[in-house]
């Protein structure tokens, strides 16, 4: 049996920590991409203690990296089977997989020739596990190009994404990043701060949940300005592109930083970062695409409903001008799917030996070929 070499998988597992996005896509020759089934399985309790320790130094650290990366494997192993089993396919009916893994390190702004990027994951051991070649470590590529390695998705945000209007996609995930597609076809994107990922480590640590489902804490508690004016003067927001961050950034020791002794309600905080991550990303469009006329949400912020309704609710008064804003649903792609599609795609350009970069959004010296090939 010929295998057809138009379909591929894409693995997502991001910031959030909150499970595994599994999507099977048919990619024609010209690089567009159908979404043509997808599972999402949540993270065992022990695998998700094991990540999340990881973020920050630890003793044995080397050991309980690869024995997580060794079981991250396994787990996207089993949601590859599921997706197969789901569509009735087979592992020589796919042409490759596209494997993120975990970020537990970026180090960007270190000097060139320093930086470095570290997402846990043993892809030869997926490889191993499905009977199909695997493409991961996407980043390492860029970053030793002299980029930052990231954001990688605004290109397949532009495959997807472009129109014959001025067009913004933000992506809310454990990070938000926007990726800027004017009509006028000069792509830029960047990391604008947190998405969920603070709001998510907050009411963790406060009520033991993994997350605020439809923000419905927040919306208990009130802005405290102050808090949100010290957040919004961290130095990141006000750096230039291309930049990134992520958990070496933003986490729950930076949090309690800023609320230092003042006494605030815990659901104040809450809704203070949800509104720190409506400031930020709003501010940030505002002032690098000031022409934006529709911005696409997607990743799974976007399904939090009183996320949706502050961006919709302060884009008037931040962006001060009417700004349309949909989620990725409009254009008949599940926000939660949208980065799962992005990794499918990258797959894709690898085996296609197609440069997935875009240097004017990661600051790399030029167009690169991204990605490791583990071979079944």
């Amino acid at each position: 049996m010929n295998k057809p070499h138009y379909l591929y998988i894409g693995l997502m597992s991001g910031t959030s920590l909150d499970g595994i996005d599994a999507v099977l896509a048919r990619i024609d020759s010209d690089g567009a991409v159908s979404l043509l089934g997808a599972v999402s399985n949540p993270f065992t309790p022990e695998l998700r203690k094991a990540l999340l320790d990881l973020q920050s130094p630890g003793p044995n650290e080397l050991h309980r990296e690869k024995q997580a990366g060794n079981a991250l494997a396994i787990e996207y192993a089993k949601a590859v089977q599921d997706l197969l089993t789901q569509k009735n396919l087979n592992a020589p009916d796919i042409s490759a997989i596209g494997a993120h893994g975990q970020t537990i390190r970026h180090q960007a702004d270190l000097a060139d020739h320093l930086a470095y990027t570290h997402q846990t994951l043993n892809p030869a051991l997926l490889a191993e596990l499905t009977g199909i070649d695997v493409i991961a470590d996407f980043r390492s590529r860029d970053l030793a190009a002299g980029g930052h390695g990231a954001p990688l998705v605004p290109a397949f945000h532009a495959q997807q994404f472009s129109a014959d209007q001025n067009i913004a996609v933000l992506n809310l995930g454990g990070i938000a990043n926007l990726t800027l597609l004017p009509k006028n076809g000069e792509v830029k994107g960047f990391d604008c701060g947190p998405g969920n990922m603070l709001m998510d480590a907050w009411i963790a640590d406060q009520q033991g949940h993994t997350f605020d489902e439809n923000g419905t804490w927040a919306l208990q508690g009130a802005v405290n300005q102050s808090l949100l004016t010290r957040m919004l003067a961290d130095r990141f927001f006000s750096k230039a592109p291309p930049k990134t961050t992520g958990r070496d950034d933003f986490h729950l020791e930076w949090l309690q930083k800023q609320i230092g002794h003042d006494n605030i309600n815990a659901e104040d905080v809450q809704a203070t970062l949800l509104h720190l991550t409506v400031n930020s990303s709003l501010q940030a469009l505002e002032c690098h695409a000031p022409y934006t006329q529709t911005l696409i949400v997607c990743g799974g912020g976007a399904r939090n409903t009183a996320l949706m309704n502050v961006y919709k609710a302060s884009s008037q008064a931040v962006f001060k001008k009417p700004l349309e804003i949909v989620t990725s649903d409009a254009l008949g792609v599940d926000p939660q799917l949208v980065e799962g599609l992005a990794f499918a795609w990258l797959a894709w350009a690898h085996k296609e030996k197609r440069p997935a970069n875009l240097p004017a959004v990661t600051g790399a010296r030029g167009p690169r070929i991204l990605g490791a090939c583990y071979p079944a």
